[in-house]
């Protein structure tokens, strides 16, 4: 075991390493699998070693979500205007959600609060701010459009409200959700998610208006 750890030691292991192997180890096999004894055992460390950079199961797996997150993140919120950065970090959410389906549920069930996840929600505060919204509406927004994008992530991965299942329902019992179905062709996901996300982004901009 102490060879363990000092391989470990030498290799440099850094919080930033302990979380992307967390992340790839749920990527891999799940949730259930993310310990702090198999995450050591990936890592060829032992488990307590691990405490130096994280310091609990919850750090970790709020971790787990940072890591996600930030693969979403633009160089800078403000670059364009806050429709065009919300858009496109939406968009880059909804790709790395994609890429990570293991971890929707992580998203779903823990609010983490890593000093750079908040550092993140503080430049899209900023943002929308400078902006115009008034204060406690930036909040409104970040939370609306965060929810509306795991939640979309979550029915992606669960399989819920597909096109191709309501597609093969009995047509004769069901005429207009099969022919809707049909009729929204093979990208209705993407297509209904472009959908619903400019309609959220509209509403955001008449709320401004009223401002």
């Amino acid at each position: 075991m102490a060879a363990n750890r000092a391989r470990g030691q030498r290799a440099g292991l850094t919080r930033q390493a302990v979380l992307e192997a967390a992340l790839r180890l749920v990527d891999r096999e799940g949730l259930k699998a993310l310990s702090m004894r198999r995450l050591g055992a990936e890592l060829g460390v032992e488990a307590m070693t691990l405490y130096h950079h994280v310091p609990n199961k919850t750090a970790l797996l709020d971790g787990v979500i940072e890591q996600v997150v930030a693969e979403a993140l633009p160089p800078q919120f403000g670059a364009a205007t806050w429709r065009a950065d919300l858009s496109a970090y939406a968009h880059a959410l909804t790709s790395a959600l994609d890429a990570h389906p293991n971890a929707v549920p992580l998203l779903l069930a823990q609010p983490a609060m890593t000093p750079r996840l908040l550092g993140t929600m503080e430049a899209v505060v900023g943002m929308l701010h400078e902006a115009g919204f008034p204060l406690p509406r930036t909040l409104d927004v970040m939370y609306s459009l965060t929810s509306f994008v795991v939640g979309h992530a979550a029915a992606q991965a669960g399989g819920v409200g597909g096109a191709d299942s309501m597609a093969s329902l009995d047509p004769d019992t069901y005429p207009l959700l099969v022919g809707a179905a049909r009729e929204s062709g093979d990208d209705a996901a993407r297509a209904r998610f472009d959908f619903a996300l400019d309609a959220l982004l509209t509403g955001f901009e008449r709320e401004l208006a009223r401002g």
